[in-house]
């Protein structure tokens, strides 16, 4: 069984199969460590830990072998090492002490069981390792975070302004967010641990639509370069729970984040307006999408210009959860050159979700998408692009929701091609694929290559995306409007109760 190496740091090595299996294999395997077996299980991906810094190792997976020597670092301190006083409760102050002092180069270990804390700050050039059976507990009081205004403006003309918070694609007054990184590089945030938001305990979850103020993320990372987060599970986020913005060369391996079904916005990953991301080997079960990649509104997204591209999400498991891989809603600058391929999405409420709508602007260009290799089990809706999405306060204005051509204008969207090759999607249940276009800038091109769909029997009625004056359906094909070409080859299909194809306003459609 052959397999490569994605990652060493001082304490540990991440692993992937090379192998055209999606998610996991079909039976158990045993990875031995120096000789000694350490680990057996079907993912593709996983993570050893509690390794030895400077030291050689190798793997073995059947006959293939692999050495490897892990990091060196100049110290080791252990946040035990920074006493606790004998009332003290939260954690906050000598974490933050511990993560402040050590050196670079070095590496700070969470050894004790449980920790409480309100919002913490990374540092650039440490290892942050969690140990197994660590828990870290967010506070439930909303008071214990920090508030702070979404931007500043500069005093040189020449600068642009600086974003501290977000929500949504736009600046705004929020709340700090449980584990930060503000301006910092070269960081490793792993382990086995458990970071825990606590918000389903807080009033963080109740009447979300009034609030004045942004809620905290589980993880923040603003203007952040060359980080690495691996290993850890993520819990019950007040928000959005990994929020990487404006950051660049982020890795993110073999994690698990868990969002209650129910729960308010609890995406699972929202990269906005970053560059150079590995997602690999996560797995997902939240509230909402599970991974959203964005690039804010109009305002960020024509100041900024900042698109999030060169993304690469491999080996991920969506379980539950509103969207599997959403594009937007916010990509005021545009998404270009990702590429998703061997995952699996179970029970989510679509698999591709592409959301947007007029007025996101004319640098809002979504482009080279590539889905090669998914299995989608019970989604609802496999695929779905809607350019009139009814988000924001003006979304089901005449404006956003009106179906006649309008001028194309410097609000104006485009979304130019996709591919989607070898999906395998059962149990259906709305639709196939539902893409709706704008009738003044169509999609430029759809393209789906063997792959195979396959609807439940007698799905009750749904909407197959959310927008005004949109049928609910069951059991129905693939609904294409306002497309330029569509291009199908080796695509079988059966379940379906009317047509196959239902076209609109396309130009062009190659069989």
């Amino acid at each position: 069984m052959k397999f490569n190496i994605l990652n060493i740091t001082c304490v540990s090595v991440t692993v992937e199969l090379d192998n055209d299996k999606i998610y996991q294999v079909d039976k158990k395997y045993d990875v031995y460590l120096n000789e000694e077996k350490v680990k057996t299980l079907k993912e593709n991906v996983f993570t050893i830990f509690d390794l030895k810094p400077n030291y050689e190792y190798s793997i073995r997976i059947d006959d293939d072998v692999k050495n490897f020597k892990t990091l060196n670092v100049d110290y080791i301190l252990h946040t035990s090492d920074f006493i606790k006083g004998d009332s003290q409760k939260d954690d906050t102050l000598r974490l933050q002490a511990a993560i402040n002092m050590t050196p670079s180069s070095s590496l700070l270990v969470f050894d004790e069981k449980e920790y409480h804390i309100s919002s913490l700050f990374l540092k650039s050039d440490i290892t942050i390792y969690l140990k197994k059976d660590v828990k870290i507990f967010a506070s439930t009081d909303i008071d214990d975070y920090s508030m702070a205004i979404g931007e500043i403006k500069a005093n040189n003309d020449l600068k642009k302004p600086l974003e501290l918070l977000s929500w949504e694609g736009n600046p705004l007054l929020g709340k700090t967010s449980i584990i930060c990184g503000y301006n910092v590089k070269n960081v490793n945030l792993i382990g086995e641990g458990i970071i825990d938001g606590q918000a389903d305990k807080s009033t963080f979850w109740h009447d979300v639509k009034n609030l004045k103020w942004g809620r905290p993320r589980l993880l923040f990372l603003n203007n952040c370069d060359n980080i690495k987060v691996i290993g850890l599970t993520f819990k019950n986020t007040p928000c959005w729970t990994i929020h990487p913005f404006f950051s660049s060369n982020l890795e993110f391996y073999n994690l698990f984040i868990s969002n209650p079904k129910d729960s308010p916005n609890t995406d699972g990953m929202d990269p906005e307006s970053c560059e150079n991301l590995k997602i690999i080997g996560v797995k997902f079960s939240v509230g909402d999408d599970c991974i959203a990649l964005k690039s804010g509104k109009k305002y960020i997204g024509s100041l900024f210009k900042k698109p999030t591209e060169h993304v690469l999400i491999r080996n991920c498991f969506m379980n539950e959860g509103h969207g599997a891989i959403v594009l937007g809603s916010e990509v005021g600058a545009g998404l270009k050159d990702l590429l998703i391929e061997r995952c699996y999405f179970k029970h989510t409420d679509r698999g591709l979700r592409i959301k947007s709508r007029r007025g996101r602007g004319k640098d809002s260009v979504i482009d080279d998408v590539t889905f090669s290799n998914i299995i989608m089990d019970n989604v609802l809706t496999p695929l779905t692009i809607n350019m009139f999405y009814f988000c924001d306060p003006d979304g089901k204005s005449d404006y956003v929701q009106n179906r006649n051509p309008r001028d194309v204008d410097d609000d104006t969207p485009y979304l130019g091609k996709f591919t989607f090759k070898n999906i395998k999607a059962t149990d259906c249940e709305v639709a196939l694929g539902y893409f709706l276009g704008l009738p003044e800038q169509k999609i430029g091109e759809i393209e789906i290559i063997d792959s195979t769909f396959t609807m439940k029997e007698n799905s009750p009625l749904s909407s197959p995306i959310m927008a005004c004056n949109v049928d609910k359906l069951h059991n129905s094909g693939f609904h294409i409007t306002n497309v330029k070409k569509v291009k199908f080859h080796n695509v079988k299909t059966s379940g379906y109760t009317d047509k196959e194809l239902i076209l609109d306003n396309v130009d062009e459609v190659i069989r």
